[in-house]
């Protein structure tokens, strides 16, 4: 006797699910045992994660106050007390720490007027790829200033050229070394034209800016803001 579309459709659910359990009971006869293995190995890589993580954390937490203490230690002018912390937290394996250790440590030779050492030190962050660009950026800037003088106009257009421009958030700073260097290789008409786009920098500190006004102004450039931009640059 035929079966009913019903009878039918439930007789090919019971097979279905027959089939079902007897492929899940052959591969756990035939696999049980690595699929053990797998989620153990997979637990165990779990809670090394987890394991990790909270250590990671309690380290920067530790490595946090380090820095604060040496730079405490600094503000105070005990440059000796902040040397070893500065210097371990050099050599960390945080980005983020390793890099700020740095700068300070470059801060510490600058104060003490070895140009050399700490242009040393900033060259190495700027080299740095862990580094994110921003800071290797700004340690860029400060090499070259800390090594200005004794560097060819050329070096330090070639050095800060694409920082030197309106969208560069360091434009106030690299604009103003290389419009300087400009002026050394007689390049009046270029720097003329640089400082005048500082001084008009909306995000250009006003210190940067005012300076460059004045320059500008020496170099029969118009650069003095109108009374809007003033107000905004306040």
């Amino acid at each position: 006797m035929a079966l009913s579309p019903q009878s039918n459709e439930a007789f090919l659910r019971e097979v279905d699910e027959e089939l079902r359990k007897d492929q899940a009971l052959h591969i756990w006869q035939n696999y049980g045992r690595w699929i053990i293995a797998a989620i153990v190995a997979g637990l165990i890589a779990f809670g090394g994660w987890l394991y990790w993580q909270s250590h990671s954390q309690e380290r920067r937490g530790e490595e946090g106050e380090k820095f604060k203490a040496a730079i405490r230690s600094l503000s105070q002018n005990k440059a000796q007390e902040a040397e070893a912390p500065l210097k371990e937290l050099a050599a960390s394996s945080s980005s983020g720490f390793s890099a700020a250790a740095r700068f300070a440590q470059a801060d510490v030779l600058l104060t003490k007027n070895d140009l050399k050492g700490g242009a040393a030190i900033l060259a190495a962050i700027a080299a740095d790829t862990k580094v994110p660009q921003e800071f290797r950026d700004l340690a860029l800037i400060r090499q070259t200033a800390a090594e200005y003088d004794s560097l060819k106009p050329e070096q330090v257009v070639s050095r800060l050229g694409a920082l030197a421009i309106k969208d560069s958030p360091w434009f106030g700073s690299a604009g103003e070394m290389v419009a300087v260097a400009y002026l050394r290789q007689g390049k009046r008409n270029e720097a003329g034209k640089l400082y005048g786009e500082i001084a008009k920098g909306e995000g250009v500190p006003r210190a940067i800016r005012q300076r460059a006004v004045q320059m500008a102004g020496v170099l029969g450039v118009d650069a003095v803001p109108d009374e809007g931009e003033d107000k905004k640059a306040k």
